[in-house]
């Protein structure tokens, strides 16, 4: 029988420490009411969920807005999906994809501090196994580690979204 963590376990020493997920954008996402869409994203790791605003009658939305997710297991995969709001019914799913921070978080544990402002440190090419559209490459920029990824979605007949994944270091987590 497995030993059950003991209860003075706190989030801040499993905590990791903060994944920062910028949606950027959604590129020629599918169409879903008579001749557009109303998407928002819905993001998932392990129990937590966020969302980002709903854009009304676009299938090319710009959020630009910044959804934070505390880590405490790296090997979660964070899946995203893209909805379209419907007042009157179940909002209809636009697609998903699933991206892995393993690629991330071993860039974040070089410590490479002192680069040059936007030297790549890794890339990740797309394959089977990921849902990237095209290379990810993980930066040092303007003295932080990012990950730009462009995210084909699945089950769905189009569609891409683009994000940035930031790391924010918490004072009293357990840290990288």
């Amino acid at each position: 029988m497995a030993e059950s963590p003991s209860p003075s376990l706190s989030l801040m020493d499993s905590l990791l420490g903060l994944l920062r997920i910028r949606i950027k954008r959604g590129v020629n996402l599918a169409v879903r009411d008579v001749r557009s869409s109303d998407p928002y994203v819905v993001v998932k790791m392990g129990r937590q969920k966020l969302k980002t605003r709903i854009i009304n009658k676009d299938v090319n939305p710009e959020w630009n807005e910044d959804l934070t997710l505390s880590v405490t297991d790296p090997n979660l995969p964070v899946k995203l999906t893209v909805y379209d709001h419907d007042t009157f019914s179940k909002d209809d799913k636009m697609g998903d994809a699933e991206i892995s921070i393993k690629a991330f978080i071993e860039a974040l544990r070089m410590n490479v501090g002192g680069l040059p402002n936007g030297t790549i440190i890794t890339r990740e090419q797309p394959s089977r196994q990921n849902c990237l559209a095209e290379e990810s490459c993980v930066s040092y920029t303007d003295g932080k580690v990012i990950q730009d990824m462009c995210l084909r979605l699945r089950n769905v007949e189009c569609g891409e979204v683009e994000i940035q994944l930031q790391w924010i270091d918490l004072p009293g987590s357990k840290g990288l």
